[in-house]
């Protein structure tokens, strides 16, 4: 590009040596020395090499011209966009076709204004690339993904790496380098990064149910199993607090375990928290359906105010635990943040109550077959130890009044004296108070007429005329209602004795074993 005059100053030149040269000769044709003769011949020679050199600077143009050319073509071809900026000033200095189908900018308007490209840069990548190009000026490095957005507003993704460019002294006085768009590739690499994270989560969620099933299965009591299932339950799902609900009766709930998230896991109260489906019609829907619920607000739902317990949640699920076809009770997880749960979830319990169900029912009968037939019989020998106590107390009261409190207040059997007049209650033990969630001092001083302790009053009435008669009254079956409205199918049996100068009934409750529906009708 710099040498376009060369050839015809050459051709200039060596027409003047020429000329000088015939000048000389037909001067001094007949005179000519051996310095004139060199002269001319030096002449000659010069112009010789003038034009060989001159030729092989066209030849060298014709090169560079040549390659230059092949490179712009190679450039404006490829898919990558070519560039070039100034290392100082940071001005583009050329850029291929390329750029004008990745960015939707044709390359006139960069040559324009050669600092545009920054407005290419997504705003939020924008301050870490170009801080990133300014370090590449002193470095010669320049390696970054990065968003753009093209001139449509589309948001494309690309991967650009420069290199410098030298001088003679070592100073970088160019950066060049390459742009390619990997906006397919981005989306490749977030849909398989989304799928690994998604069999991760798969293979954990696996991993955690086989877990929490092979617990629920390590031992048959039920305390150990409901501790496991809540801790599982709270593995899973990511809630503050998680409860089982074993269903008693027809509708009748009892709160048997409940942990919370931030806590050390604590037992069900002596007096646990019951809950009668039937005053709260999402949980009844619940049990006769046996369909789960996932609430993501419970302030939309306006039967929440009857769940007792539960004020402070507002995301809630709930899965019902099936066991052979029969609803054995709830299992839900509570958040006291609104919209926190997912279906995901939801599945997750439900996967979870599968194993649950199966594990509450074979504790319930590991315990009916062990532990109850064990709890009966040493109610029988308690119960025989007291009929004798009775009996050695109305024959002559040889048995003093120390033993006979010992026995009343130790015994795990219910007892009570009343009055037999008025039914006033006089005195009653420790088992009575867990039984039927009276405390001694909210007993004694009230009648059972007041305490409505009777279900049907009528049955008292008979009991004392009976007792009237007979002195004794020994297993009958009637129904007593605790403090929190429960009603007990009881075993009933009671003994005339005089108390404190008055005559008073001494009564022992026990239930039915197993809740025997037929004892009941």
């Amino acid at each position: 590009m710099a040498y376009p005059r060369w050839p015809f100053i050459s051709i200039v030149v060596c027409a003047v040596f020429l000329a000088v040269g015939l000048a000389v000769f037909r001067i001094k044709l007949r005179t000519l020395d051996a310095f004139s003769a060199f002269l001319l011949f030096g002449a000659a020679v010069l112009s010789v090499l003038i034009v060989l050199y001159t030729r092989s600077l066209q030849r060298a143009q014709q090169i560079q011209l040549d390659t230059e050319e092949r490179l712009h073509e190679m450039a404006d071809n490829i898919q990558e966009i070519v560039w070039v900026i100034d290392a100082e000033t940071k001005q583009a200095l050329y850029v291929n076709a390329a750029y004008e189908t990745i960015t939707g900018r044709s390359c006139q308007s960069l040559l324009q204004n050669p600092s545009s490209y920054e407005d290419l840069v997504h705003p939020e990548d924008r301050v870490h690339v170009l801080t990133k190009l300014g370090e590449a000026t002193q470095t010669g490095h320049f390696d970054e993904r990065f968003r753009i957005v093209r001139a449509d507003g589309e948001v494309r993704w690309v991967t650009v790496h420069g290199f410098p460019a030298r001088d003679d002294a070592g100073r970088i006085y160019r950066l060049v380098g390459t742009a390619q768009e990997i906006t397919a590739l981005k989306e490749a690499e977030e849909k398989i990064a989304k799928h690994l994270a998604a069999a991760e989560s798969a293979r954990a969620e696996s991993d955690a149910l086989c877990k929490a099933t092979l617990a629920l299965t390590a031992d048959l009591r039920m305390d150990f199993v409901l501790d496991k299932l809540l801790q599982s339950l709270l593995e899973l799902v990511p809630g503050d607090c998680a409860r089982v609900l074993l269903l008693e009766g027809e509708t009748q709930l009892l709160v048997a375990r409940e942990k919370l998230r931030h806590e050390v896991p604590k037992k069900a109260p002596e007096y646990p928290l019951t809950l009668d489906a039937a005053d709260s019609p999402f949980l009844l829907r619940i049990l006769t359906t046996q369909n789960s619920v996932s609430l993501a607000d419970t302030k939309n739902e306006k039967d929440w105010a009857s769940f007792k317990g539960h004020s402070d949640i507002r995301s809630w699920l709930c899965v019902p635990l099936v066991a052979s076809q029969q609803t054995l009770g709830l299992l839900s997880v509570g958040h006291t943040q609104p919209n926190t749960f997912t279906q995901d979830h939801l599945r997750r319990t439900q996967l979870l109550a599968i194993p649950a169900a199966a594990a509450i029912q074979n504790s319930r009968l590991y315990e009916r077959a062990e532990i109850y037939g064990s709890e009966l019989q040493r109610r029988l020998t308690d119960l025989r130890q007291t009929e004798k106590a009775l009996e050695q107390s109305e024959e002559g009261r040889r048995v003093s009044e120390d033993k006979f409190q010992k026995v009343f207040r130790s015994s795990p059997i219910p007892f009570s004296i009343t009055t037999v007049n008025e039914g006033r209650f006089l005195d009653v033990n420790a088992a009575f108070e867990r039984r039927y969630g009276y405390s001694r001092t909210e007993a004694i001083g009230h009648t059972v007429a007041e305490l409505r302790i009777w279900e049907d009053p009528k049955d008292r009435a008979l009991m004392v005329a009976q007792l009237q008669q007979r002195g004794t009254i020994r297993n009958a079956i009637t129904r007593l209602r605790t403090k929190s409205g429960e009603v007990k199918t009881i075993t009933y049996s009671a003994d005339k004795i005089q108390f404190d100068g008055q005559s008073c009934i001494l009564a022992v409750s026990e239930d039915l074993p197993n809740d025997d529906k037929s004892l009941n009708n």
